[in-house]
Formats: structure tokens, C-alpha cells, sequence
């Protein structure tokens, strides 16, 4: 069956950042194209525009894809392995099983038209490349675009090479350039008097987009012609004659060169040492960060500020916290200049200082109020996460590799990066050898994120053995999801870890100590469950749900209501188990737990059933098919896949009737998650941010 992207969701596209301008034959051509061919590729120099035409063409191209049309910026990513991972985060998919990403990539988007956009492939090339053949070989009714300064080199690949804009008094150039001015200096107009130097500028700039954008916004401190001055002085920073560019590229330069130059010197190291951050950052990160020498960390702010006055920076609009970043093209000038300054590695040590810091700090603050602040904070750190992962797998020592991968367990265990963080601890792990501090935690966190392909398979017979004992015992009902539940509390790998003792392979202290505590409680409560010893059960789950409220936790008293949710059912009190499993679901979809949510909503179906509402049961039928692949494990979500789903389609065709039931699991199945959320909250959903 289908993947998680599908029914008229539109996808991921970012609201675009300000008016497009030109580019109208470009445009039409691409929208030609996506009709025609499965692989487009812009390609062109840095700064002409790639980047900002793709998004255009995206949006534009939104009603030919009812399968959505997803951004994968690539820009911020330098592990080519990672490839993978940022297309399955992109487009919503969380993967926690042992079986290769790609494959669960290709199953995720394979259910109608979609169109898959791969902006900035020029670092990871080799990489792109390879994914790109398997997505199409794969997916029949994908299409991909991509930007990329060179061509993929892929089979059936159709290039579009973009030009810089038209030139001329009337041309896109001038248009670009008149638009931008007047958003930075509201009282620029062109006219005839001005025209002819706003031509000239655009000429100077070779009509370069980023460049004109740069230049307009020197208008807030320079007259027209103190601007084109300005331009005739070519300023080539960090070019010697043994690295000679292309025209177009050193025209870029120029511009950028002579932003530079207008900075004053503290904004221009500002400006170097930021170039460490990918995907962002706040000002707390940057004071951390960038402090020392002549900059003071009291500074930074106002330097900031004055560097987004220049459009050097720009701050992110939708961001309470006050968050910023910078074009990849200024964000590689930054970064030539750190290194000609010698700071490349000084800087670099105090990033990986500061992320160990956060890593530190979301793990003493999980099992508390603030965990869903951590577990959306860490998210939109995860490419900053990334660069400090790569800075400690490439120090000299094992140590810090070890503890960042290690203490990051809650974001691997419960954000759904469970694929990843297997990837960070193995390569940690493979460079220390026992004994080395940091190995013990490392070690404890891969059996945490590691789910052998046995465990569904014990999961499974345990809920077949319970098929067998309601049916012995007469139970109200013929299964329960315990396969969902084994997998959300890691199941045998779970079970695996507590066998080997919280003295030799837990962690040492902490919160993950505390997590291993609350961990046991949850693989009690689904030992009971799947031996029948219901009020046992509720007795565990209530207490785990009472250690998780005295820390103010919602993750792992999600799987406390969960558990009592579960037990209520088995003892034949369906509504306080429907208000325990809706209550389990809101708080799963508030931290970002797909995999639980997943659970949960099988739960609900249980519930529903028991409580007389068959549609409802069934309709959740089709929200879990949904929400499984939305997890990553399509191998759930089939109706015939698991003893329960297969008993519950029986018992619930039989009241519904075979058009009721196919109707009812249809439109289940037909809704995007956060649509099939609400479904399953039935009301509570207008009490949760969802």
C-alpha cells in the first residue's frame, strides 16, 4: 500500500522569501518539463539564481503532484552518508528498523505523483547520483529536480542551464535590482533619470541575481552613483593568481568582496566565524561561538543586528527565539576568510563545545517539563548536531565522539532518528576500545536504538499466544497491539538491555539513568499485558504515569497511559481506556514520537471497538496504515500484516458489512496525519497544539 505523503498534502515548500522576479521562459520550460521528463537538473554558477528558481517552479508545479512536492536542502549537510537521512527526515519519515533507508524511502514516497526537490548537490554529488537512480528505478511516478553547479551524471538526466538575467534598460536585471532596492529603501523608485545607472549596475554585476540583491541593499548607505563607484573598485579578497575563477564566479566575489569591505572589521570576523554554523543559529550559540580576541560576547548582538542590516545575515521571520543564518554562497566567502585567518580549527573546538553543552543539557532536562521544548530545540539543531557528530568522530581521541553519541540517546531513542544515531555510535564505537570513558554510555545508547528484525517477530507471537488465551478465557476482545507496543519500548532489544544490568551496560547516571528506571516499568507493563495479568499491569502503568507526572515527563508517560489504556480494555472499561489512549496520543504527537503515535492509534482501535463503534475502529484501521508508514514500518500497516490488525478487519467487516468496512478504512487511510490525529483525538484535538 501507499506511503505517508500522499492525498493532497502539499508537502514541505517553505513560504517563499520575498516577490519573484523574471525568469517567466525559464519557468514555463521547467513547468514543461516536469510533464515530460523524471529527472531535471538547473544547473548554473553560484549565485544566478538556482536555489530561488527551483523553489518558484515547486510551488508553481504544486496541483500536478497529489502526492506532494518536498524540499531536501542540502546545502548544510557534509556527510555524503547522510544523504538518505535528509531525504526520509524531509519528507516525514522516521525509520526504526534495521532494514536499508533507501528501501523505506522508496516505499514512503511510492503512492501517486510526487514531485522530490534536491537543492544544492554539488558537495555530495557522487552521492545524489546514486540515491537519485534508486528513487527512480524504484518510484514510478516520481519526478526529481535538483540544482547543482555541475550535472548529476545520471541516465535519462535533462540539464537546464541557467544564465544570468537579461541586461538592458528594461530588462530582468533592472527589474530584480528595482524590486530589491525598494524593499530595503522604500522611497527608491526608477526613473528616467535613474535608469541608466541602475543599468550600468546591473551590467557591472554581469546581472547575477545575489549579486544585484547584495548591491540593492547598499542603497540604504550609499547614493545610486556612490554604489556604482563602489562596484568599478574590484575587490577580490581571497583570490591569488594560483586559484584563478571564472568570470562569473569572480564577479560574485566582487560584490560579496565589496560587502565585505563596507563591514567593519569586527563584522567581518563576526562574519568568518560563523561560517562554522550550518542550518542556523541563536544568540546564545553565537556568543558561545564566535567570543574572543577583540569580539566580546557582549558585542555579538549588536553586530548581528547590523550584519542583517546588510543583508549579510538574515533572521529568520517565523522564529520566537531569534534565530539566524546566512546564504550558502556568503556562508563559503565566511569560511574562506576563517581559514585564511587561522581560526578554522579554534572555532570549529568551541561549535563541538557548545552542541556537547546542549546534548548535556536536553538529557539532565528530558524526563521533566521542558522535554518538548528539547525535543523541537534539538530538532532544529540537528544539522548544527551533525557538523559537532562529524568535528568529534575527527578528533584525535575517542572520548568526545563517545559522549556526544552517548548522551544524545534521547534524541536518537524518542525524535525518531533511531537510523542515524545507530550510524554515529558505530563508528564511535569502532575507535574505542573498552574501558575508554564515554564506552559504556555509547554501548548502552546502540542496544537502545537498535531493533533486531527479531523483535517484530517475538512481538508477534506474543500477541498470537494472546489470541490464543482471549479466546480461552472468552475476552471481549480477539487481540491487542502488543506488536506496536513491543517495538515502541524496543521489545527484545529492550528486554536484551535489561538482562545485561544498569551496573555494566546502563548509563552511569543522570537522565538516562533515570530513563533506564522508567524504561523497566514500560517492559513490565507489556510483559503483563501480553500474559493477560491486566490489573498487574494497571498497577505498573500507574505507577510509571506517577513517576513520569512527579518529573513533569511526557514521553515516557505517554507509554504509561498507554498501558492503562491497554489494561482498561483487557478488564472491559473501554471509555477510561479511550480517554487514557487519547491522552497517550496527544502527548506522542506533541514530541514528535511517530512510532508511538503509531501504537497508540492501533490502541484507539481496540478502544473504539470495545466501547460499540465499529466505524470509528475501522476508520482508525486506515489512520494506522497511515501512521505507520509515517514511522517507517510499512510492514505494520498492512491489514493482514499482524494477528491484530487481521482479527480486528474480521470482527469489524462482520459488523460493518464488507462496503461499510472498505468504505470506513478507505477514508482512514485517505488522511494526512495530522488530519488522522485529530481523527483519533475525536474532540481532545481541539485541547492539543498539534
Amino acid at each position: 500500500m501507499g506511503a505517508s505523503v500522499r492525498s493532497g498534502r502539499s508537502g514541505n515548500l517553505p513560504a517563499e522569501p520575498n516577490t519573484f522576479v523574471g525568469r517567466t521562459s525559464e519557468l514555463a520550460r521547467i513547468g514543461s518539463l516536469l510533464g515530460s521528463t523524471r529527472l531535471l537538473t538547473l544547473t548554473g554558477p553560484g549565485g544566478v539564481g538556482k536555489s530561488r528558481l527551483a523553489l518558484r517552479a515547486a510551488h508553481t508545479a504544486q496541483d500536478a503532484f497529489s502526492g506532494g512536492v518536498w524540499l531536501v536542502e542540502l546545502s548544510d549537510l557534509q556527510n555524503a552518508d547522510l544523504l538518505t537521512n535528509a531525504v526520509a527526515e524531509a519528507t516525514r519519515l522516521t525509520e526504526q528498523t534495521l532494514r536499508p533507508l533507501l528501501v523505506a524511502v522508496c516505499e514512503h514516497l511510492d503512492d501517486g505523483p510526487l514531485l522530490l526537490v534536491l537543492d544544492t548537490c554539488e558537495h555530495v554529488l557522487a552521492e545524489c547520483g546514486r540515491v537519485v537512480q534508486e528513487l527512480l528505478a524504484r518510484v514510478p511516478e516520481l519526478r526529481i529536480l535538483t540544482t547543482s553547479r555541475q550535472p548529476l551524471g545520471v541516465p535519462g538526466e535533462h540539464l537546464l542551464s541557467l544564465a544570468p538575467l537579461p541586461l538592458g534598460e528594461h530588462a530582468d536585471a533592472v527589474a530584480l535590482f528595482t524590486a530589491r532596492a525598494a524593499a530595503a529603501v522604500p522611497s527608491f523608485t526608477l526613473t528616467d533619470t535613474n535608469r541608466a545607472d541602475v543599468a550600468a549596475v546591473c551590467a557591472r554585476l554581469d546581472g547575477i541575481p545575489l549579486a544585484l540583491e547584495l548591491a540593492a541593499v547598499r542603497l540604504r548607505g550609499f547614493p545610486l552613483d556612490r554604489l556604482l563607484q563602489g562596484l568599478d573598485s574590484r575587490f577580490d579578497l581571497l583570490v591569488s593568481p594560483a586559484r584563478p575563477r571564472l568570470a562569473r564566479h569572480q564577479t560574485l566575489r566582487t560584490a560579496i568582496g565589496w560587502s565585505h569591505e563596507l563591514c567593519t572589521p569586527l563584522e567581518r570576523l563576526l562574519w568568518a566565524r560563523l561560517s562554522v554554523f550550518a542550518g542556523g543559529w541563536d544568540v546564545e550559540a553565537a556568543e558561545f561561538v564566535c567570543h574572543g580576541g577583540p569580539l566580546d560576547a557582549e558585542e555579538i548582538l549588536a553586530l548581528l543586528a547590523s550584519l542583517t542590516e546588510k543583508s549579510i545575515v538574515t533572521r529568520e521571520t517565523d522564529s520566537v527565539a531569534g534565530r539566524y543564518r546566512m546564504l550558502d554562497t556568503i556562508r563559503t566567502f565566511g569560511a574562506d576568510w576563517l581559514e585564511g585567518l587561522g581560526e578554522q580549527d579554534a572555532v570549529r573546538a568551541r561549535h563541538l563545545d557548545y552542541f556537547r553543552w546542549i546534548a548535556r543539557q536536553g538529557e539532565a532536562e528530558w524526563l521533566g517539563p521542558g522535554q518538548r521544548m528539547w525535543a523541537e530545540r534539538l530538532s532544529v539543531e540537528h544539522a548544527n548536531l551533525r557538523v559537532a557528530l562529524e568535528e568529534s568522530l575527527a578528533a584525535p581521541e575517542p572520548e568526545p565522539a563517545l559522549e556526544l553519541t552517548g548522551t544524545l540517546w534521547y534524541f536518537w531513542f524518542a525524535c525518531g532518528f533511531a537510523d542515524e544515531g545507530r550510524g554515529y555510535l558505530e563508528r564511535a564505537l569502532r575507535r574505542a576500545p573498552e574501558g575508554v570513558p564515554g564506552h559504556t554510555l555509547a554501548t548502552w545508547t546502540h542496544r537502545l536504538v537498535t531493533v533486531v528484525p527479531d523483535d517484530v517477530d517475538a512481538a508477534e507471537s506474543v500477541s498470537a499466544a494472546y489470541v490464543w488465551l482471549a479466546q480461552e478465557r472468552q475476552l471481549p476482545i480477539s487481540a491487542l497491539p502488543l506488536t506496536g507496543a513491543s517495538l515502541a519500548v524496543r521489545g527484545e532489544s529492550a528486554r536484551s538491555a535489561l538482562l545485561y544490568g544498569s551496573n555494566t551496560q546502563g548509563p552511569g547516571a543522570g537522565g538516562g539513568a533515570e530513563f533506564f528506571q522508567l524504561l523497566t516499568l514500560a517492559v513490565q507493563a507489556y510483559l503483563l499485558a501480553g500474559q493477560g495479568a491486566f490489573e498487574r499491569c494497571a498497577v505498573v502503568a500507574e505507577r510509571l504515569r506517577l513517576d513520569c507526572a512527579k518529573r513533569g515527563e511526557l514521553w515516557m508517560r505517554a507509554w504509561g497511559d498507554f498501558f492503562v489504556a491497554l489494561a482498561g480494555i483487557g478488564l472491559g472499561r473501554p471509555e477510561a481506556a479511550l480517554r487514557s489512549a487519547r491522552e497517550a496520543l496527544a502527548a506522542k504527537w506533541r514530541v514528535h514520537d511517530r512510532l508511538g503515535a503509531a501504537a497508540v492509534a492501533d490502541l484507539l482501535i481496540a478502544a473504539e471497538a470495545a466501547a460499540g463503534e465499529p466505524e470509528r475502529a475501522a476508520r482508525l484501521l486506515g489512520v494506522g496504515t497511515r501512521l505507520w508508514y509515517t514511522a517507517g514500518l510499512p510492514q505494520l500497516a498492512d491489514i493482514e500484516a499482524t494477528v491484530f490488525r487481521r482479527e480486528y478487519a474480521r470482527e469489524l467487516r462482520a459488523a460493518l458489512g464488507d462496503t461499510g468496512f472498505a468504505d470506513a478504512v478507505r477514508e482512514g487511510r485517505g488522511l494526512d496525519p495530522e488530519a488522522a490525529i485529530r481523527l483519533a483525538l475525536n474532540g481532545v484535538a481541539d485541547e492539543v497544539d498539534l
